[in-house]
């Protein structure tokens, strides 16, 4: 036993110097971990249950080895560009103004589908991210093809087309995840067509929207199998979203017809789950909220009496009246009646058609999807319902950031790096 300690304190004479004086100059240093990434995917139209009655293997695979909530929930009105900016800004729309995809400001004037980042009045995630240093990168997301601000993402696709295909998408996401960590980003936002347009105009149901949704299920498989070649799961997170679900509709109000019967001549904006009516004369708003609230499937507001549960009243966005459908009810009579006569002539050919845009919290089948994979999510992990203003909190603090400025939302508690 002496001898054997006598070895090891001459063995340890002879180490401990090196260790004292620190490393030899020529040591190579241990590599620096990759900083947390998060990629945000939004899957349009993906209601909450397709993903229960295909075979989906990729998005199987990220509820399985990730977390899968049952519902994610859509801020009012669930629409497009409404969710879209409440997703990345944890806001409502009453908050950061995109009341619809296309609506009427009464000082601006007309916004359509627009992705001028001058018209969100909230600080959306790339912009929180770009701020603290993270640098951020945006393929076709409302409101990302200029800055907010003064301040713009990294990378960005601009303008939007509706052509360029998710191989595409997948194929630039890799690239930027490909870059010198000096360039790369360590946010990236992307808008899927997900299963949208089969939805509308063949309806929830229909073999079209299941078809649409497994070829969107092919790219994401490239996207993770891409992830999977370089090693990326340490330290990156996949957030899955859709921004809201589909009902099938059948029946069409005309509300400007059921006002011009009394005498009350305006403008209809929007149509559809909902509608805005700009009045010839304001002062008539309430005998025509009366009036529209009279029609089946139909309710209505004047303005300032629109629920606050909706949080939608906005001071330049709304119309002196307010209405809002009930499935399978959809409101026509706009100023363009393209919408409607397409809609009669779908119904005449025998289509079951979809929509979506209606209250949440009264017609389930506006939820969507949340799934999650990577860094931070326990393997199998099933929160229940999860809010859309959540997700840009969750995202920050993945990053390692503070949330957007004006967020209302909180972090989704089953997911923390």
């Amino acid at each position: 036993m002496r001898r054997a300690a006598l070895l090891a304190a001459l063995l340890a004479l002879r180490v401990a110097p090196a260790f004292a004086q620190g490393a030899p100059a020529d040591a190579a240093a241990p590599p620096l971990a990759p900083a947390p990434t998060v990629i945000l995917l939004s899957l349009d139209g993906v209601r909450y249950d397709y993903l229960d009655r295909d075979e989906l293997p990729a998005l199987a695979r990220v509820a399985r080895e990730g977390l899968r909530a049952d519902v994610l929930e859509p801020v009012f009105p669930s629409s497009t560009f409404p969710n879209h900016v409440s997703i990345a800004t944890c806001t409502p729309a009453d908050r950061h103004g995109i009341v619809a995809n296309a609506f009427q400001d009464r000082v601006r004037g007309g916004f359509d589908y627009s992705n001028d980042a001058s018209w969100l009045e909230a600080e959306p995630l790339w912009v929180t991210a770009e701020r603290q240093g993270a640098r951020a990168a945006t393929y076709f997301w409302v409101g990302s093809e200029t800055p907010w601000r003064g301040v713009a993402a990294t990378h960005r696709k601009a303008p939007f087309d509706d052509d360029v295909s998710e191989a595409a998408k997948v194929d630039q996401i890799l690239a930027w995840l490909d870059l010198p960590p000096a360039e790369r980003p360590r946010l990236v936002l992307s808008w899927w067509h997900g299963a949208d347009d089969a939805g509308h105009a063949h309806g929830p149901d229909a073999e079209e929207t299941r078809a649409e949704l497994r070829a969107q299920d092919a790219e994401l498989a490239r996207l993770l199998a891409g992830l999977d070649a370089r090693g990326a799961w340490p330290h990156t997170t996949l957030l899955l979203v859709s921004d809201h679900g589909m009902v099938e509709v059948s029946r069409t109000v005309d509300a400007m017809a059921a006002l011009g019967e009394v005498g009350i001549r305006g403008r209809l904006v929007n149509g559809g789950a909902f509608a805005h009516v700009f009045l010839e004369d304001p002062v008539r708003a309430a005998e025509a909220a009366a009036r529209l609230d009279a029609q089946d499937g139909l309710d209505a507001w004047v303005a300032a009496e629109i629920p606050e549960r909706l949080r939608y009243r906005h001071p330049t966005r709304t119309g002196d009246v307010f209405a809002l459908a009930a499935p399978p009810v959809r409101i026509g009579g706009s100023a363009s009646s393209l919408r409607d006569l397409q809609f009669a002539l779908g119904r005449l050919a025998g289509r079951r058609l979809g929509l979506h845009g209606y209250d949440a919290a009264a017609v389930p089948e506006m939820g969507g999807i949340f799934l999650a994979l990577g860094r931070g999510v326990p393997a199998g992990a099933r929160p229940g319902r999860v809010r859309a203003l959540d997700v840009a909190p969750t995202a920050a603090r993945l990053l390692g950031i503070a949330p957007p400025a004006d967020c209302e939302g909180t972090p989704i508690p089953a997911i923390a790096p």
